[in-house]
């Protein structure tokens, strides 16, 4: 189990409201991984990503341990969840000019044989092996909801006005939902966790392509992020890949 993470500025953007964090114990056979991109201006983008990644980050490597079950792994992934909400939440209403600051969240979890993956917002988690790649995660947007409900079709919600606006976020209420799921490590190669900032400028083919058939899986991430950027980088840019 190795994985790989980069972020990239993109083309447009003055400050990078990304965060990420890679966490592996390769000889306990545990880790995690987790995206964040930050929203509600540059200052409290930016830390309302990291906060939520410091806090996640810290509830996981109190609590993740060998051996969990899928039980286990996702009550301490709501519970990290959750942390990061509140301290998001709490953060914003200590200071005025940080209100309504929020975050994207997806992240991965392993012990042993079992992967749990968790996401609040846009920023995805994709699974891929020789059968080809699949989304993981369900979009919390406006559009993936229209989409969903025969409003649109995909060729629509690609160009859709609307398409960044999200419907959960860390942070932005005292309370937050999060859609968890479970999988085994046995069905899967790689796992991709990624920010809008690359899915909206990078098709799922080419992300296969450069995970299956590039050179060097370290070097992944920074090789979609040159993509994005080539083609106008108009957000920032942020991948975790992990290699099952």
């Amino acid at each position: 189990m190795k994985a790989w993470g980069y972020t990239d500025i993109g083309k447009v953007r003055s400050d990078n409201e990304d965060a990420y964090n890679v966490v592996i114990d390769t000889e306990k056979n545990i880790g995690f991984c987790i995206v964040c991109d930050g929203m509600g201006g540059a200052a409290a983008g930016n830390l309302a990503s990291k906060i939520a990644v410091s806090t996640f980050s810290e509830i996981m490597g109190a609590g993740l341990k060998p051996g969990m079950t899928e039980k286990q792994l996702a009550e301490i992934i709501s519970k990290a969840v959750k942390a990061a909400n509140k301290s998001v939440h709490d953060e914003a209403a200590r200071d005025k000019k940080l209100r309504g600051m929020g975050t994207t969240l997806v992240a991965a979890v392993i012990s042993g044989d079992n992967i749990v993956i968790v996401n609040v917002g846009d920023s995805r988690a994709y699974r891929i092996n020789r059968d080809g790649i699949s989304i993981i995660t369900r979009d919390h947007s406006l559009v993936e909801d229209m989409l969903r409900s025969g409003e649109i079709t995909k060729e629509q919600a690609n160009k859709h006005p609307g398409k960044n606006l999200i419907t959960r976020a860390i942070g932005t209420d005292a309370r937050v939902h999060e859609d968890i799921y479970s999988l085994k490590r046995e069905d899967l190669s790689f796992v991709l966790l990624c920010t809008d900032g690359l899915t909206n400028l990078v098709t799922e083919q080419e992300i296969l392509y450069e995970i299956m058939y590039g050179e060097n899986n370290s070097e992944c991430c920074r090789r979609l992020a040159d993509i994005a950027n080539q083609r106008g980088g108009y957000d920032n840019i942020t991948s975790v890949l992990l290699a099952l």
